[in-house]
């Protein structure tokens, strides 16, 4: 048997060892994460930073959606807000054409529809975290007023289509332009407005206004249930991205998750290795000093 005239080289390296398993049961345990470094599992650090940037591309495509969400719930309560005005408008409409009115009384029904007209182009200038909602890709408010138009309004934005990425490959369309909605040809909610505004004013023609414009109303709400379903494939894919991050994190558990009841046993190990490699180096010493002295 071959006895090592001195072992202190080996009990010191002995130690080190053990204080850098002890070091790394404590970033185990503190992170919670057993590869912390690439050196601790090469294989699983290259797949973590696949699987790091799968994870935030997920939360990219939520965060938008979160958004768009917002997008559609405000247009789709502009739209709401613009049916109940022209609801009003109908109704003045018809209480204007049973033709027991004075001309004072038509005039008063007349303002009060240029009143509408008024606050259906500022609803249709509705914006939402600096996008304007109905002005197709422009980035200007969509619609003035202008009484020498026969609509009585002008269109300033343009008939683009905004799309957006909710998913690797996944593009949805977020909106529907003014022009399409309020001005498309046979169901321009403003022209019918204004048409109404006229006839009340001349007492003539008002009860074919009053259909015209019950026609455009019936066509915007048809335009409308475009954001409703929107907000549907919206939420869907919110489902399944969720579900696709609740699989990243499972993956990364697997891949980079610390067993802490291993790491807190190997923890306990590693000091009472460090300890035994302390008193052995002590004696060590010790007995060296004692040789020199004799």
């Amino acid at each position: 048997m071959r006895v090592n005239p001195n072992p202190l080289p080996d009990l010191l390296a002995a130690l080190n060892q053990t204080e850098l398993e002890e070091q790394q049961a404590e970033l185990q345990i503190s992170t919670g994460k057993s590869v912390n470094v690439p050196s601790d599992n090469p294989t699983a650090a290259a797949l973590l930073v696949e699987n790091n940037d799968q994870a935030t591309f997920t939360g990219g495509y939520l965060q938008s959606i979160s958004s768009l969400q917002g997008q559609f719930s405000t247009a789709d309560s502009t739209l709401s807000s613009i049916n109940s005005a022209l609801q009003q408008a109908l109704t003045l409409g018809v209480e204007a054409g049973d033709g027991t009115l004075s001309q004072s009384d038509l005039d008063s029904i007349a303002n009060q529809l240029t009143s509408i007209q008024s606050q259906v182009v500022s609803l249709a200038n509705t914006s939402y975290e600096g996008i304007y909602l109905f002005a197709g890709t422009a980035n200007t408010a969509p619609y003035i007023l202008d009484s020498a138009s026969p609509d009585g309004v002008d269109y300033l934005g343009n008939t683009d289509v905004n799309e957006v990425t909710i998913g690797n490959g996944y593009k949805i369309a977020v909106n529907v332009p003014g022009s399409q909605l309020f001005s498309a040809s046979g169901n321009d909610v403003f022209l019918a407005l204004n048409n109404l505004i006229s006839v009340v004013q001349n007492n003539t023609g008002i009860p074919a206004a009053v259909n015209a414009l019950s026609s455009a109303a019936n066509y915007l709400s048809t335009q409308a249930i475009f954001y409703g379903n929107a907000s549907d494939q919206a939420t869907s894919q919110t489902n399944d991205l969720n579900s696709a991050q609740v699989q990243i994190s499972q993956e990364q558990d697997a891949l980079g998750g610390a067993d802490l009841t291993v790491a807190a046993t190997n923890l306990s190990q590693s000091e009472t290795d460090a300890q035994a490699a302390l008193a052995a180096i002590a004696k060590f010493a010790q007995n060296n000093l004692f040789d020199y002295l004799t």
